[in-house]
């Protein structure tokens, strides 16, 4: 239960960010708005690294794979795809795209085992389930 929680905040919070971030764009730059989206997020973990407790920092450079520290990269292309999706489609068409995509590219990675996670058994419900949601989005864009 706690984890649906926390998905719909996530959601939710996915959402307000990328209208904050498009309204910010426009009144300044995509690169300064996304600066500022990582900035803050920097600052923000720093924060809660001293409020909740202090794990070790070095050992995310033991990683085995280095190209799993990528996450930060991504995220400056992922708040300028989402602030462009957003002014170009609105933000509901834009999220529906977004999460769809989510899903698909989420599934693949767990039916083929890729970047460590645990290999998942193909199953045409969540096939269809997707396809479901495809079309949702046609009939949402009609």
């Amino acid at each position: 239960m706690w984890g649906m929680i926390v998905a719909l905040v996530s959601g939710a919070l996915m959402s307000l960010q990328g209208v904050f971030n498009t309204e910010v764009t426009k009144q300044s730059s995509i690169w300064a708005a996304a600066g500022w989206v990582q900035l803050t997020a920097f600052a923000t973990c720093v924060v809660l690294y001293f409020a909740t407790g202090r794990g070790e920092i070095m050992g995310m450079f033991s990683v085995d794979r280095k190209y799993m520290l990528l996450g930060g990269v991504m995220g400056a292309f992922i708040t300028w795809t989402v602030i462009k999706s957003m002014d170009g489609l609105g933000p509901a068409k834009a999220t529906l795209l977004i999460v769809v995509t989510q899903i698909l590219v989420s599934y693949l990675i767990e039916v083929f085992g890729l970047f460590g996670v645990e290999k998942a058994g193909f199953e045409w419900r969540k096939l269809i389930g997707a396809a479901v949601a495809i079309a949702g989005i046609v009939i949402f864009r009609w």
